[in-house]
């Protein structure tokens, strides 16, 4: 299994690494970019399902990656022999076309053309990214199955590349930490979380509603960007990047999460935070409302007013945000990483028992 450690690919492939283990399923993890902190290493080491095995490789998704992206895939292809795997499940698109010699499943989790149509509603320039456009259709084109976490990503996979190969959703899931299995009482602060310098994560929208509404708005997350911008906020408390635990106390805190993403194909920080509870306002797109019902408020989260006014809502009436707690959290229920796991390994099972599809090199 490939992943990176750069965001929620990391959180997605130990989530199910570790419901795989009660199936017996044994997994090469293999990671490519920036290379897992020491935090995310004990992770990993914790899961006895799980070797880890670490590059730093640039991704596919990365300016100018193509030398290094070859370079990993012979490196993924000798890991692959060493290893003697049974199935290849990539979290990535580019690697698919190798000449692998056993079942090929992609998981799509996000692409550069379905963000510039949701973030800048436009494509990217050809000139730089039309190469990244092909090796993603040839990925998808080779692989075996293509899974995407909600039907309305997958509509967006069609949209931007030409595959045409059997495909399937199979949500995304999380653990209910203990905190949120205890239910504190929930105090008048709101949360979100998210990378600042992300323009698909519209948090800068909320340093505009923050000094209208009277509760304080707290926001995990890195204000860095790996080139080295920083994002600036005037009224947010910015608490930075924190770990799981700490997040998940957060939440249990907080009575309500605000998630003004212009882009999100699935949103485990959601999860997160329908598991403990909190009441939610989300922006109004597809996968989103895919996956969360009448289970949240939903906003135009390009007009920073409609934010504002869903949070002054629930601020206002404490039976509402009691309700949607509730409702979030009952959803969030029926997301468990046990039925993730039995997707998954139902998949494994159906794809090794068919014939390999012949490859050459793509």
């Amino acid at each position: 299994m490939t992943a990176d450690a750069v965001g929620g690919v990391w959180t997605y492939a130990l989530e199910l690494c570790r419901a795989l283990s009660v199936h017996g399923v044994d997994v090469a993890l293999a990671t490519m970019g920036p290379e897992p902190t020491e935090p995310q290493r004990a992770q990993a080491e914790r899961l006895t399902n799980v070797t880890l095995h670490c590059t730093s490789y640039r991704l596919e998704w990365m300016d100018d990656p193509w030398d290094d992206v070859a370079c990993a895939g012979a490196w993924l292809l000798a890991l692959a022999a060493r290893e003697r795997i049974d199935l290849v499940h990539l979290n990535g698109f580019a690697h698919a076309a190798l000449p692998w010699r056993k079942p090929v499943l992609v998981v799509a989790h996000s692409c550069v053309y379905s963000w510039w149509h949701a973030v800048r509603g436009t494509e990217p320039p050809s000139s730089s990214w039309e190469r990244y456009r092909h090796r993603v259709a040839a990925g998808l084109n080779r692989a075996d199955v293509v899974v995407a976490p909600t039907r309305a990503f997958l509509h967006e996979l069609h949209r931007h590349y030409e595959f045409d190969v059997p495909s399937r959703v199979i949500s995304n899931a999380r653990t209910a930490p203990l905190a949120a299995a205890r239910v504190p009482a929930k105090e008048p602060i709101i949360f979100a979380s998210g990378r600042l310098w992300d323009d698909a994560k519209n948090l800068c929208a909320l340093d505009l509603v923050a000094p209208r509404i009277a509760w304080p708005i707290f926001v995990a997350g890195d204000a860095r960007s790996p080139d080295g911008r920083e994002a600036r906020t005037d009224v947010l408390h910015c608490i930075g990047k924190r770990g799981d635990d700490e997040v998940a106390q957060w939440l249990a805190r907080a009575s309500i999460f605000v998630h003004p993403a212009h882009y999100e194909p699935f949103g485990l920080a959601v999860l997160e935070a329908a598991h403990a509870g909190c009441a939610l306002v989300l922006s109004d797109i597809a996968t989103l409302r895919e996956i969360w019902g009448d289970a949240a408020i939903y906003v135009d989260a390009r007009e920073p007013s409609n934010i504002e006014g869903a949070l002054r809502l629930l601020i206002d009436t404490p039976h509402e945000r009691v309700r949607l707690g509730r409702l979030a959290r009952r959803r969030a229920a029926t997301l468990s990483t046990s039925r993730m796991g039995e997707a998954y390994c139902a998949l494994y099972r159906q794809l090794s028992s068919g014939p390999v599809r012949e490859r050459s090199v793509a």
